[in-house]
Formats: C-alpha cells, structure tokens, sequence
C-alpha cells in the first residue's frame, strides 16, 4: 500500500490532471460502448497514457537525465491534441446532434440578432487578415510565454503556467462533451463561402486552411459539416487566451503588451471570424475565472500532499 502511495506521490499536479481526465474517457467509452467504434481500442489507448504517466514520472525519480526530464515536460503538447481528437471520436456518437440552436437563441435572445451579421458589415479584408493572423495566435501564445519563463529561469511559474493550460484545456473539452456544436460559419453562413464573403489580403486562406485541417476539415473533404469537432461552446479560443493574459500579468514578463493586444483581438475574431457565437466567449471567460480560482487552490492542495513549497504568483 505504501508503495502505491509512493506512486501517486510522484505525480506532478498536471500528470494527476492527465490521470484523472483519462479515467473520466475511459468511463465514457465503457458507458457508450453501444455507440462509440472502437470503444475497446480507446479503452486501451487511454489505459496506455494513464501507465505511461505514472512511469516517466516514477522513472524521473531514479533517471534525472536531461532526456527524461523533457520528455517527462513536453510529452503534454502532443496529448492535448490527441486527446482533442478522441473527443471528436466519442463526442458525435453519444449526443447524436447538436446544440447551436440553443446557443443561437440565447444570442438572438440577448442582441437581437446574430452578432456575425452584424459584423459582416464592418468587415474589411486588411481587418480580415489582422484577425485570422491574431486567431492564428493561439498555437504560439502559450509556446511563447514558456519560453520566456525558462529563459528568465522561473520554473516554478513555468510549472504553473503548464498546469493551468492543461486544467484549463480538459475543463473546455468537458463543454465539448456537455454540449456539442459546429458554430455560425455552418449554421447562419455557407462555410463553402467564407473566403469569399470574409477575404483577406495575402495569407488568411492559408491559415484558415490550418485551422480547418486541425477540425478534421481537409481541402479535399466533401461534406465538412459532418466531420468538422464539436468543439464551439466553451470558445477554448478565449478562455486559453485569457489564461495566457492573466499569467503574463501576474509574472510581469516583457511578453505581456504583445500577449494583450493580440490576445484580444484574437478574442474579438472569434466572433467575427464566425469560429463561435458570443455566448461561448462569455462562457470562455467565465470557464477561464473558474480555471484560475480552481486550479490555483487544486495545484497547492497537491503540493501540501507532497510536503512541497506552496506556489505564490
């Protein structure tokens, strides 16, 4: 029994993040075993990350190579893709629909009318191109901000940054599953006439095209409605951000003008780049207060388990 202690105790705060949220998908995929293909091999999957987990953290106790510890630090960037990619696999099977009917009701029910209408008619293709260059963002924002932490030699703040990313991805993924949509580009506009109707300058359709393939929508696709994540309501788009603008603050680094001035942009295009309805970014920014004040109080409470120094901001 001591010695299975021992191994939990190994865990960093985001490694139990993993475990925890792994077990949350295998449970789902054993609940909807009836719906989801390939539930079993999934099962499987996960159980594989849950062990894999557990070792590289248990095997950096005892192997303090420099290559053990990265791998034990980065193996997170290619699991939250993953991760994102088995939602889309069990996501669609459970529900059976989606819910942009709702959301757009409570737009319509708040503004009157669909707020991507409206800003269609401020629309502009140099403005186009700022705000998909700005959406764009949010693949760098984080790798941006990591960098200057472990260049200024902050490790603990970089941990933490770490740990609040990811606890904030998986609470996202969990709106993902509660409640699924496909977003106004689909719904209250042609997505075959986005490029068309929202044309940018130089290099917006080849980011748009970036951004699509990560949905599972390719050039070649035939009916991306079908295919496309459920991935709309929370906007992860704005709670990420958000979670990148707070910290850059709290640590007072020199990234933080450029990080609050892209960062709202890219907020406002989400809207105006019809990713998302404007109740997914008020639920973005609600998810991203509750990420900051749970996660804060999650990652100490783990830490006085461990008998380590509590983090301070």
């Amino acid at each position: 029994m001591i010695r299975i202690k021992d191994y939990f105790l190994s865990l960093s705060a985001t490694d139990l993040l993993v475990v925890i949220f792994y077990v949350l998908l295998t449970v789902i995929n054993l609940v909807f075993c009836n719906k989801i293909d390939s539930w079993n091999l999934l099962i499987v999957f996960n159980i594989a990350v849950i062990l894999f987990v557990f070792w590289i953290a248990n095997f950096e106790k005892i192997n303090k190579s420099f290559l053990v510890h990265q791998i034990h630090g980065w193996y997170l960037i290619p699991l939250i893709f993953v991760t994102f990619k088995e939602l889309y696999l069990v996501n669609g099977p459970i529900h059976g629909s989606d819910y942009d009917n709702i959301l757009i009701a409570i737009d319509r029910y708040i503004f009157g009318t669909d707020p991507t209408h409206v800003l269609y008619k401020i629309s502009h293709p140099a403005l186009t191109e700022l705000l998909q260059f700005s959406y764009h963002l949010f693949y760098f924002f984080p790798i941006l901000l990591g960098v200057e932490l472990i260049r200024d030699k902050k490790t603990d703040k970089f941990h933490f940054l770490i740990y609040s990313l990811v606890y904030g991805f998986f609470l996202s993924y969990i709106g993902y599953l509660l409640v699924p949509a496909i977003g106004p580009r689909f719904t209250l506009h042609d997505f075959n006439l986005i490029n068309t109707e929202l044309p940018g300058l130089w290099i917006t359709n080849f980011l748009r095209d970036w951004v699509n393939a990560g949905e599972s929508i390719y050039p070649w696709t035939i009916n991306p409605i079908e295919v496309v994540q459920r991935d709309v309501f929370p906007s992860g788009h704005t709670q990420m951000t958000l979670i990148i603008m707070f910290l850059s603050l709290k640590f007072r680094t020199k990234s933080r003008p450029f990080n609050l001035v892209f960062g709202s942009l890219l907020i406002f295009s989400t809207v105006y780049l019809r990713y998302h309805y404007v109740i997914d970014v008020f639920a973005g920014i609600v998810l991203m207060i509750f990420t900051m004040w749970s996660g804060f109080k999650i990652y100490n409470w783990w830490k006085n388990i461990k008998n380590e120094k509590l983090f301070r901001y």
